[in-house]
Protein backbone atom coordinates (compact mmCIF):
# COMPACT_ATOMS: atom_id res chain seq x y z
CA UNK A 1 0.00 0.00 0.00
CA UNK A 2 2.85 2.54 1.19
CA UNK A 3 4.72 2.71 -2.45
CA UNK A 4 1.46 3.57 -4.43
CA UNK A 5 0.74 6.30 -2.25
CA UNK A 6 4.21 7.43 -1.91
CA UNK A 7 3.98 7.74 -5.51
CA UNK A 8 0.59 9.93 -5.48
CA UNK A 9 2.23 12.37 -2.95
CA UNK A 10 4.99 12.49 -5.64
CA UNK A 11 1.93 14.74 -7.45
CA UNK A 12 1.85 18.84 -7.13
CA UNK A 13 -0.75 20.07 -5.31
CA UNK A 14 -2.35 21.85 -8.11
CA UNK A 15 -3.00 17.52 -9.67
CA UNK A 16 -4.23 16.51 -6.05
CA UNK A 17 -6.66 18.88 -5.78
CA UNK A 18 -8.11 18.23 -9.06
CA UNK A 19 -8.32 14.35 -7.63
CA UNK A 20 -9.58 16.03 -5.00
CA UNK A 21 -12.45 18.00 -6.25
CA UNK A 22 -13.27 14.84 -8.06
CA UNK A 23 -13.74 12.82 -4.95
CA UNK A 24 -15.77 15.20 -3.61
CA UNK A 25 -18.25 15.52 -6.01
CA UNK A 26 -18.23 11.18 -5.69
CA UNK A 27 -18.21 11.12 -2.11
CA UNK A 28 -21.34 13.88 -1.93
CA UNK A 29 -23.26 13.67 -4.56
CA UNK A 30 -22.85 9.47 -5.61
CA UNK A 31 -21.70 7.79 -2.07
CA UNK A 32 -23.51 10.51 -0.08
CA UNK A 33 -21.09 9.38 2.80
CA UNK A 34 -22.46 9.90 6.15
CA UNK A 35 -24.06 12.62 5.19
CA UNK A 36 -27.22 12.03 7.29
CA UNK A 37 -24.82 12.45 10.34
CA UNK A 38 -23.32 15.33 9.20
CA UNK A 39 -26.91 17.35 8.50
CA UNK A 40 -27.80 16.07 11.96
CA UNK A 41 -24.18 17.43 13.60
CA UNK A 42 -24.43 20.68 12.05
CA UNK A 43 -28.09 21.03 12.70
CA UNK A 44 -28.16 20.35 16.15
CA UNK A 45 -24.86 22.04 16.73
CA UNK A 46 -26.33 25.26 15.10
CA UNK A 47 -29.83 25.21 15.75
CA UNK A 48 -29.94 29.26 15.03
CA UNK A 49 -28.81 28.73 11.17
CA UNK A 50 -31.11 28.83 8.73
CA UNK A 51 -31.02 25.41 6.09
CA UNK A 52 -29.18 27.30 3.61
CA UNK A 53 -26.32 28.26 6.06
CA UNK A 54 -26.08 24.64 7.24
CA UNK A 55 -26.28 23.23 3.72
CA UNK A 56 -23.36 26.01 2.87
CA UNK A 57 -20.97 24.84 5.52
CA UNK A 58 -22.04 20.76 4.73
CA UNK A 59 -20.47 21.27 1.18
CA UNK A 60 -17.47 23.28 2.08
CA UNK A 61 -16.97 20.29 5.05
CA UNK A 62 -16.74 17.56 2.01
CA UNK A 63 -14.24 19.63 -0.11
CA UNK A 64 -12.07 20.13 2.74
CA UNK A 65 -12.34 16.76 3.75
CA UNK A 66 -11.10 15.21 0.26
CA UNK A 67 -8.71 18.01 0.47
CA UNK A 68 -7.28 16.38 3.83
CA UNK A 69 -7.09 13.12 2.66
CA UNK A 70 -4.56 14.40 -0.49
CA UNK A 71 -2.64 16.97 1.89
CA UNK A 72 -1.97 14.06 4.63
CA UNK A 73 -0.54 12.26 1.84
CA UNK A 74 1.42 15.33 0.25
CA UNK A 75 3.54 14.72 3.68
CA UNK A 76 4.75 11.69 2.39
CA UNK A 77 7.27 13.34 -0.04
CA UNK A 78 6.89 17.53 0.65
CA UNK A 79 10.35 19.64 0.60
CA UNK A 80 10.83 21.50 3.85
CA UNK A 81 11.59 24.56 1.44
CA UNK A 82 7.50 24.00 0.73
CA UNK A 83 6.54 22.95 3.89
CA UNK A 84 7.86 26.47 5.55
CA UNK A 85 5.96 28.06 2.97
CA UNK A 86 2.18 26.29 3.28
CA UNK A 87 2.60 25.57 7.14
CA UNK A 88 3.08 28.93 9.65
CA UNK A 89 3.82 27.58 13.20
CA UNK A 90 2.87 30.75 15.48
CA UNK A 91 3.79 30.57 19.63
CA UNK A 92 6.70 28.18 19.05
CA UNK A 93 8.99 30.37 20.86
CA UNK A 94 6.79 30.14 23.64
CA UNK A 95 6.99 26.55 24.09
CA UNK A 96 10.51 27.11 23.37
CA UNK A 97 11.05 28.97 26.56
CA UNK A 98 9.40 26.28 28.66
CA UNK A 99 12.07 24.10 27.10
CA UNK A 100 14.95 26.09 28.01
CA UNK A 101 13.42 26.56 31.80
CA UNK A 102 13.71 22.51 32.07
CA UNK A 103 9.74 22.36 31.21
CA UNK A 104 8.26 19.44 28.87
CA UNK A 105 5.15 20.16 27.09
CA UNK A 106 2.20 18.86 25.96
CA UNK A 107 -0.37 20.16 23.10
CA UNK A 108 -4.32 19.96 23.37
CA UNK A 109 -5.64 19.64 19.57
CA UNK A 110 -9.03 19.01 18.34
CA UNK A 111 -10.02 16.92 14.94
CA UNK A 112 -9.75 20.26 13.35
CA UNK A 113 -8.50 21.62 10.37
CA UNK A 114 -5.90 19.30 8.60
CA UNK A 115 -4.07 17.67 12.23
CA UNK A 116 -2.00 15.64 10.81
CA UNK A 117 0.29 18.02 9.51
CA UNK A 118 0.91 19.15 13.21
CA UNK A 119 3.23 16.40 12.75
CA UNK A 120 6.00 18.40 11.20
CA UNK A 121 5.72 20.91 14.41
CA UNK A 122 9.69 20.37 14.97
CA UNK A 123 10.49 22.43 11.96
CA UNK A 124 9.74 25.12 14.25
CA UNK A 125 12.45 24.54 16.69
CA UNK A 126 16.52 23.52 17.44
CA UNK A 127 17.55 19.86 17.04
CA UNK A 128 17.48 17.73 20.02
CA UNK A 129 13.90 18.67 21.04
CA UNK A 130 11.12 15.35 20.71
CA UNK A 131 8.01 15.88 19.03
CA UNK A 132 5.50 13.50 19.08
CA UNK A 133 1.93 12.41 18.73
CA UNK A 134 -0.51 10.43 21.12
CA UNK A 135 -2.54 8.27 18.94
CA UNK A 136 -5.19 5.39 19.27
CA UNK A 137 -3.47 2.56 16.69
CA UNK A 138 -6.37 1.70 13.65
CA UNK A 139 -7.47 -1.83 13.53
CA UNK A 140 -5.46 -2.36 9.74
CA UNK A 141 -2.51 -2.80 10.58
CA UNK A 142 -1.88 -1.33 6.75
CA UNK A 143 -3.27 1.60 7.41
CA UNK A 144 -1.65 1.95 10.77
CA UNK A 145 1.63 1.69 9.46
CA UNK A 146 0.89 4.35 6.79
CA UNK A 147 0.03 7.04 9.19
CA UNK A 148 2.66 5.99 11.42
CA UNK A 149 5.32 6.85 8.87
CA UNK A 150 3.06 10.14 7.58
CA UNK A 151 3.21 11.03 11.41
CA UNK A 152 6.54 10.47 11.95
CA UNK A 153 8.10 11.78 8.30
CA UNK A 154 10.26 14.72 10.19
CA UNK A 155 13.12 13.48 12.18
CA UNK A 156 12.36 15.23 15.04
CA UNK A 157 8.60 13.62 15.08
CA UNK A 158 7.51 10.00 16.81
CA UNK A 159 4.15 8.24 17.39
CA UNK A 160 3.61 6.92 20.40
CA UNK A 161 0.41 4.84 21.51
CA UNK A 162 -1.35 5.76 24.00
CA UNK A 163 -1.17 2.75 26.20
CA UNK A 164 2.44 3.47 25.97
CA UNK A 165 2.65 7.39 26.52
CA UNK A 166 3.60 7.40 30.12
CA UNK A 167 6.31 4.91 29.78
CA UNK A 168 7.76 7.27 26.66
CA UNK A 169 7.34 10.62 28.75
CA UNK A 170 9.53 9.53 31.47
CA UNK A 171 12.25 7.78 29.55
CA UNK A 172 12.39 11.50 27.23
CA UNK A 173 12.81 12.54 30.59
CA UNK A 174 15.52 10.42 32.38
CA UNK A 175 17.06 11.43 29.07
CA UNK A 176 17.13 14.87 29.22
CA UNK A 177 15.12 15.65 26.20
CA UNK A 178 12.70 18.24 26.14
CA UNK A 179 9.08 16.83 24.79
CA UNK A 180 6.30 18.61 23.22
CA UNK A 181 3.58 15.59 22.83
CA UNK A 182 -0.08 16.36 21.38
CA UNK A 183 -3.30 15.07 22.18
CA UNK A 184 -5.93 14.71 19.99
CA UNK A 185 -8.35 15.20 22.88
CA UNK A 186 -12.29 15.41 21.17
CA UNK A 187 -12.27 11.57 20.72
CA UNK A 188 -15.92 10.07 21.45
CA UNK A 189 -15.05 7.66 24.52
CA UNK A 190 -17.33 4.59 25.36
CA UNK A 191 -19.52 4.73 28.25
CA UNK A 192 -17.08 3.29 30.46
CA UNK A 193 -14.41 5.82 29.46
CA UNK A 194 -16.45 8.90 30.09
CA UNK A 195 -15.13 10.46 32.66
CA UNK A 196 -16.76 14.13 32.19
CA UNK A 197 -20.00 15.67 30.81
CA UNK A 198 -19.39 19.19 29.55
CA UNK A 199 -21.29 21.64 27.36
CA UNK A 200 -20.21 21.50 24.02
CA UNK A 201 -21.50 23.04 20.47
CA UNK A 202 -25.33 22.75 22.00
CA UNK A 203 -24.73 18.75 23.59
CA UNK A 204 -24.38 17.59 26.80
CA UNK A 205 -20.84 15.97 26.00
CA UNK A 206 -19.48 13.10 27.09
CA UNK A 207 -15.29 13.67 27.39
CA UNK A 208 -12.60 11.46 28.35
CA UNK A 209 -9.89 13.05 30.69
CA UNK A 210 -7.16 10.71 30.48
CA UNK A 211 -4.87 13.03 29.02
CA UNK A 212 -5.35 15.95 31.55
CA UNK A 213 -4.29 13.39 33.72
CA UNK A 214 -0.97 12.46 32.54
CA UNK A 215 0.20 16.21 31.82
CA UNK A 216 -0.99 16.77 35.76
CA UNK A 217 1.44 13.55 36.89
CA UNK A 218 4.23 14.75 34.32
CA UNK A 219 3.60 18.79 35.23
CA UNK A 220 3.21 19.79 32.19
CA UNK A 221 3.13 23.26 30.54
CA UNK A 222 -0.29 22.65 28.97
CA UNK A 223 -1.05 24.79 25.15
CA UNK A 224 -3.78 24.30 23.12
CA UNK A 225 -3.03 24.46 19.61
CA UNK A 226 -5.29 26.66 17.72
CA UNK A 227 -5.56 25.65 13.63
CA UNK A 228 -6.23 27.97 10.42
CA UNK A 229 -6.12 27.15 6.96
CA UNK A 230 -6.12 31.08 5.62
CA UNK A 231 -6.44 29.48 1.85
CA UNK A 232 -6.55 26.23 0.19
CA UNK A 233 -2.87 24.36 1.00
CA UNK A 234 -2.02 26.57 3.71
CA UNK A 235 -1.94 26.41 7.66
CA UNK A 236 -1.52 28.29 10.56
CA UNK A 237 -1.39 26.70 14.23
CA UNK A 238 -0.85 29.00 17.21
CA UNK A 239 0.08 27.61 20.42
CA UNK A 240 -1.50 29.27 23.10
CA UNK A 241 -0.38 28.54 27.28
CA UNK A 242 -3.24 27.41 28.60
CA UNK A 243 -0.84 26.70 32.15
CA UNK A 244 2.75 26.60 32.67
CA UNK A 245 2.15 23.53 34.77
CA UNK A 246 -1.22 21.30 34.62
CA UNK A 247 -0.46 19.89 38.30
CA UNK A 248 -1.22 23.43 39.71
CA UNK A 249 -4.68 23.81 38.69
CA UNK A 250 -8.33 22.35 39.38
CA UNK A 251 -9.09 18.93 38.24
CA UNK A 252 -10.78 18.94 34.99
CA UNK A 253 -10.18 22.63 34.21
CA UNK A 254 -7.51 21.53 31.52
CA UNK A 255 -10.18 19.80 29.70
CA UNK A 256 -12.83 22.19 30.03
CA UNK A 257 -10.83 25.19 28.80
CA UNK A 258 -9.64 23.23 26.18
CA UNK A 259 -13.28 22.28 24.73
CA UNK A 260 -14.61 26.18 25.02
CA UNK A 261 -11.55 27.14 23.36
CA UNK A 262 -12.28 24.41 20.43
CA UNK A 263 -15.71 25.28 20.09
CA UNK A 264 -14.71 28.87 19.75
CA UNK A 265 -12.16 27.65 17.07
CA UNK A 266 -14.96 25.85 15.28
CA UNK A 267 -17.82 28.36 15.77
CA UNK A 268 -15.33 31.54 13.82
CA UNK A 269 -14.89 29.06 11.05
CA UNK A 270 -17.08 25.49 11.43
CA UNK A 271 -16.31 23.73 8.02
CA UNK A 272 -13.09 22.81 9.24
CA UNK A 273 -14.68 20.21 12.14
CA UNK A 274 -15.00 16.52 11.72
CA UNK A 275 -18.28 16.40 11.43
CA UNK A 276 -18.68 12.70 10.04
CA UNK A 277 -17.88 11.30 13.41
CA UNK A 278 -20.78 10.20 14.89
CA UNK A 279 -19.82 12.17 18.06
CA UNK A 280 -23.09 12.83 20.34
CA UNK A 281 -24.39 8.98 19.67
CA UNK A 282 -23.64 8.45 23.51
CA UNK A 283 -26.34 10.44 25.66
CA UNK A 284 -25.77 11.69 29.17
CA UNK A 285 -29.40 10.13 30.16
CA UNK A 286 -28.31 6.37 29.24
CA UNK A 287 -24.77 7.01 31.12
CA UNK A 288 -26.81 7.77 34.07
CA UNK A 289 -29.03 4.37 33.51
CA UNK A 290 -26.66 2.31 32.63
CA UNK A 291 -24.81 3.58 36.05
CA UNK A 292 -27.64 3.93 38.28
CA UNK A 293 -27.08 7.79 38.79
CA UNK A 294 -30.28 9.64 39.84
Amino acid sequence: MYYPIFLLSLLPFCILYVLSDLAYYIMYYVVRYRRDIVRHNLTTSFPDKSEAEIVRIERKFYHWLCDYFVETIKLLSISDKELHRRFNIIGADKVEECFKAGQDCAALLGHYCNWEWLSCTGMAFPEGRKMGLVYKPLRSKQFDNLFRRIRSSQPSSIVVPKNDILRELVKLRRDNIRSLFGYIADQGPRYNNIHLWLPFLNHDTGVFTGSERIMRKMKNAVFYVEMARPRRGYYTATFRLITDNAANVAENELTTKFFQMLEQTIQREPAYYLWTHNRWKRTHEEYNRRYGIK
